[in-house]
């Protein structure tokens, strides 16, 4: 389970990650993943005190699994397994950073080990600095 500091929960949160983030499909899934400008950092409870380090905001995930993909038992089935390998993979983003995960109609017969390559292959696209298209 994530933490509820990284999950998008909005649908302000969604929107603000599929229109502004880099998109990479690779095989079942569909990423959306918008890095952070600058570093962000959240604001402390506490009132703020000289010399005193903010915490940083942890990077987010949310998924989107459609009723193409199945019935109610394989959608739930699709994105428990995807945010498993989520959770394993979320730490290595940087700090402030949202990531949406779409599952394709492939996913539901696609492998616990071939949705982790996939997810990879895909989080490692959209993460790739853009190059120049040679016309």
């Amino acid at each position: 389970m994530l933490a509820a500091a990284q999950r998008l929960r909005r649908s302000t949160d969604f929107a603000a990650a599929v229109r502004g983030g880099r998109r990479a499909g690779r095989g079942a899934v569909v990423v959306h993943l918008s890095l952070p400008a600058t570093p962000t950092t959240a604001p402390s409870p506490e009132p703020a005190r000289a010399g005193a380090e903010e915490t940083p905001v942890p990077a987010r995930a949310g998924f989107v699994v459609s009723k193409a993909v199945g019935n109610a038992v394989v959608r739930n089935r699709v994105r428990r397994r995807l945010r498993h390998l989520v959770r394993e993979r979320l730490a290595e983003l940087p700090a402030g950073s949202t990531l949406v995960v779409r599952a394709l109609p492939a996913a539901a017969e696609t492998s616990y080990q071939r949705l982790g390559a996939d997810l990879d292959a895909a989080i490692a696209a959209a993460r790739a600095p853009r190059g120049r298209r040679s016309r």
